[in-house]
């Protein structure tokens, strides 16, 4: 009998970097090799959503949209994948109805092919809308679960929300690990639960963080339990708070009834392409190599980051151990949401807050708007005396509908305030560029003509660098002038480099 062929999701060009180096990569960096990429034989190619749009902008002063429409034209064989928070879209907040539905046309038609679909509070309120706009494109919408651990969350649980998922119309099932919590087990009585529940041909992909270094074996029980498609990042873009290595996957199923059908030539020119890449995003590399106590404090590894970094602006870094010790009692006074954007962020600043001033002396807005129900229900009951703090403090009532169900028609807004910008260049993009992030799309709109820049560091200091480390630190690296003066003349002398 041949072996039963495993799906693969590689994610280099899109979590791969956003998980290791802050979403720095830029484009030119990702060209090169789009053509092996394409080549390989992956189920599909995640290359843009999540944090990537907003670091095109704010960082690389490169259009979004045109990375896609470049991915699209560079590998016509493939399926795009992105990323998508339901109704945030890619930003921070709600967006009305009409904004999600021409969001997900204009992706659609740039060259999005697969809509990964997710909630931060996993409410399923929050997601069908953008499920049905996907699906009205003809796109593959995929319904995704986000993974989390408490005393509330249960196998049975999860397989009951893929039901409702697929009630959407979901294309597949995705079960999204992003903090590397999922262990083996639980991975096959997922994946074999819903199998049984709903349906051999029911598609599950199965997307695991490698951060705490035990999830390579909860994708093989994952396809064990009859998993269709698993993510992974070549390897010299993943582990860390990354991904498991895509050679290692293939090497792992060696021997089995599985088989990824992967071309391993073209893999390991995908992965000595990245390999030369990666030293110019050294600045931005996550120190994590394994992290075990998210077993105990379910924080991602880029919520900690973040966190220490708040504790360093206020002279307090050494007290990220208390907070971390506060983030599950905050999760759980707001009802056990997952920790994923943008909760992970909210939760994890209120725990800053709670540490350094006192608990609940000083509520953040956004953590009040949580606690009133205006990103969606959890899974648990929220702390009723926190829920009349944050009534008390912004004024506004505790609200039990979907929360999308109170934003006014805002698309004819989006346009004008968008056509008043310079640089503005009367697209629909341009107008969902502006509603996404609107402190930081005019100053792009204005920077755009001067082209996309890399943040990364170039051949020459890279060159530079290793010189450097390998003894020839005095070796003159600039033009240099001397002003020398003997005998009262003076002599102009200038040393070129080697």
């Amino acid at each position: 009998m041949s072996p039963r062929k495993i799906g693969v999701t590689e994610v280099a060009l899109r979590d791969a970097h956003q998980s290791l180096m802050a979403t720095r990569m830029a484009m030119e960096d990702m060209v090169g090799i789009c053509e092996e990429i394409d080549q390989a034989g992956f189920w599909s190619v995640e290359c843009w959503g999540g944090a990537t749009f907003d670091s095109c902008i704010r960082f690389l002063n490169e259009d979004p949209w045109e990375r896609l429409r470049t991915f699209r034209k560079l590998m016509p064989n493939s399926r795009l994948q992105m990323l998508l928070r339901g109704q945030n879209l890619l930003g921070y907040r709600h967006y009305e109805d009409m904004v999600v539905d021409k969001f997900v046309e204009k992706s659609a038609e740039n060259g999005m092919d697969v809509f990964r679909v997710f909630d931060a509070l996993n409410d399923p309120r929050n997601l069908e809308r953008a499920m049905n706009a996907v699906t009205k494109v003809d796109k593959h919408a995929q319904g995704t679960i986000c993974y989390t651990v408490s005393p509330l969350h249960t196998v049975e649980g999860y397989i009951e929300q893929a039901g409702r998922l697929l009630d959407m119309g979901a294309s597949s099932i995705a079960l999204k690990d992003m903090a590397a919590l999922l262990k083996p087990q639980p991975a096959y009585d997922i994946v074999k639960g819903i199998k049984d529940k709903y349906g051999e041909d029911t598609q599950i992909n199965v997307h695991c963080h490698s951060t705490t270094g035990v999830t390579l074996v909860t994708l093989m029980k994952s396809i064990e339990a009859g998993a269709d498609v698993v993510d992974t990042a070549i390897s010299s873009m993943s582990l860390g708070p990354g991904h498991n290595p895509t050679e290692s996957l293939v090497e792992m199923l060696e021997g089995t009834e599985y088989d990824t059908d992967l071309d391993m030539d073209k893999l390991i020119k995908i992965r000595d392409h990245f390999k030369a890449v990666r030293p110019k995003y050294k600045e931005f590399e996550s120190k994590t190599l394994v992290d075990t106590n998210i077993f105990l404090s379910q924080i991602p590894g880029g919520m900690l980051s973040n966190m220490e970094s708040q504790l360093r602006a206020q002279g307090a870094g050494d007290r990220i151990d208390e907070v971390m010790r506060e983030v599950p009692v905050v999760r759980k006074d707001a009802g056990y949401p997952p920790l994923v954007t943008p909760s992970s962020q909210i939760v994890g600043t209120q725990a800053v807050f709670n540490v350094l001033m006192g608990r609940y002396k000083v509520m953040t807005a956004e953590f009040a708007d949580l606690m009133l129900g205006y990103y969606g229900e959890c899974i648990g009951e929220r702390n009723p005396e926190l829920i009349e703090q944050a009534a008390q403090q912004t004024k506004k009532e505790a609200i039990t509908c979907r929360p999308a169900d109170l934003l006014e028609p805002e698309w004819g807004s989006l346009q004008e305030q968008a056509a008043a910008l310079e640089g503005f260049d009367g697209t629909d993009e341009d107008v969902l560029t502006n509603a996404l992030f609107p402190g930081v799309a005019p100053g792009f709109f204005k920077a755009r003509p001067e082209g996309p820049k890399n943040v990364g560091k170039t051949a020459e200091q890279l060159e530079k660098e290793k010189a450097a480390a390998s003894g020839a630190s005095n070796a003159v690296q600039e033009p240099i002038q001397y002003k020398v003066t003997v005998g009262g003349r003076s002599q102009t002398v200038k040393v070129e480099p080697a």
